[in-house]
């Protein structure tokens, strides 16, 4: 990992609707214009991300 890329909790829909999580390593400029960057060494998932994760909640759009 370099100054310009981070690691990314990304969800997709696969097949049959279901949710597929994946950690990803992504690139600076795959951010939207005008996005936001903080710093951050250590993070953890909250409840209802962890139920997006799942794909048993209806909480990702």
């Amino acid at each position: 990992m370099t100054l310009q890329t981070f690691n990314a909790l990304v969800l997709r829909q696969g097949e049959n609707k279901k949710t597929l999580a994946a950690v990803e390593q992504l690139n600076l400029s795959d951010l939207p214009e005008g996005e936001v960057l903080v710093a951050v060494d250590y993070s953890t998932i909250n409840y209802k991300d962890a139920l997006a994760v799942t794909g048993k909640a209806k909480i990702v759009r």
